[in-house]
């Protein structure tokens, strides 16, 4: 059963804008931190080593859905996968298109549209003041989404530096209200505003080949609070940066421990822990309902994907260390592993 050692790392919040690399396209160490917006600008230099995506995982009470727009240089690689709830039927579209031919993609998050141009499938995620519409369409499914956020609402913003030639700039930002309308194989279905939440994770930095990670995502209201779960692990390991908050009412309370996970590979779908060491700040319980399997295999890039989506339980710490709880709250944990 996989587990993490148990770290508390030290972080800095980072509170004015800063280039996440420097001249020279190595990482620029005032860019290592944290932010509560959007203050890192992200233009990376040179080619082939560069990731750059948008995912955006939506759950409404009656669908699942998660779109990806990414370049990885050598590659795009598009999804657009949708899973009925009731039925447990998945629709789902790849697109992987050599040297990422049709792929928009700003260099910093908010700096326009990001957009996907392949056979069978368009996408377009257009960034306004507060507001982010979501439009997709394969031959199957159609997607028209809009997600919109207060003045106030903080997303959790993270340089990950494993050295400063490889290192990864992350926005995980969870608890978005969502509405709109999805179409599949020709029927509509309404996105009400009542229980449906978006989420994004924004990337842009340079990888190691191999790597494996961890990441569990929830949103939902609680005792009448807006709730939001992030946490994260493995890919942060010994890098003195995690990815792990609490977001309560729009704004991010930071952990900086990294976590224990406990699940069965053998047996997805059974409960998943995500605590840490000592359960003083963090101690969660994911049950899963459904699970999402992806692998591929194109040789030097391959990866194994199961993300599991389902409900959450337990509670996390403000930045006060109070209790709050998060049962109820719906998301999904997955453990990702991909050479590329």
């Amino acid at each position: 059963m996989p587990t993490e050692r148990d770290v508390t790392a030290s972080e800095r919040e980072i509170t004015e804008p800063v280039d996440l690399c420097l001249p020279s396209g190595r990482l620029n160490p005032a860019a290592v931190g944290w932010s509560r917006r959007p203050l890192h600008r992200t233009a990376l230099r040179g080619w082939g080593r560069a990731k750059r995506w948008e995912y955006w995982g939506v759950m409404t009470p009656t669908h699942v859905i998660g779109l990806t727009v990414a370049s990885l240089d050598y590659a795009a690689q598009h999804q657009l996968w949708v899973l009925d709830r009731a039925t447990g039927e998945e629709v789902d579209r790849v697109a992987v298109v050599p040297f990422a031919r049709g792929a928009v993609l700003p260099a910093s998050l908010g700096g326009g549209p990001a957009s996907a141009r392949a056979r069978g499938m368009e996408a377009t995620i257009t960034e306004g003041d507060c507001r982010t519409r979501l439009r997709a369409r394969t031959d199957r499914v159609q997607v028209d989404l809009l997600s919109v956020v207060g003045e106030n609402h903080e997303s959790l913003g993270v340089v990950v530096p494993w050295s400063d030639r490889q290192f990864q700039y992350t926005v995980k930002d969870v608890a978005r209200p969502v509405t709109g309308t999805i179409v599949v194989d020709g029927t509509a279905h309404d996105v009400p505003e009542d229980g449906s939440w978006a989420v994004l994770d924004h990337g842009r930095g340079r990888w190691p080949y191999s790597m494996r990670w961890n990441w569990g995502a929830g949103s939902g209201v609680v005792d009448g609070h807006v709730v939001g779960v992030q946490v994260g692990g493995r890919w942060t390991d010994g890098t003195g940066s995690t990815e792990n908050a609490l977001m309560l009412d729009e704004r991010v309370h930071k952990n900086s421990d990294e976590l224990v996970w406990e699940y069965d590979r053998a047996d997805w779908l059974a409960p998943w822990r995500v605590h840490d060491a000592a359960r003083e700040r963090v101690d969660l319980t994911f049950t899963p309902f459904h699970e999402r399997a992806s692998r591929m295999n194109l040789g030097i890039v391959a990866g194994e994907t199961h993300q599991c989506f389902g409900t959450w339980t337990g509670w996390m710490t403000t930045d006060a260390g109070d209790r709050v709880r998060v049962d109820g709250v719906e998301g999904w944990a997955e453990e990702a592993r991909n050479r590329w």
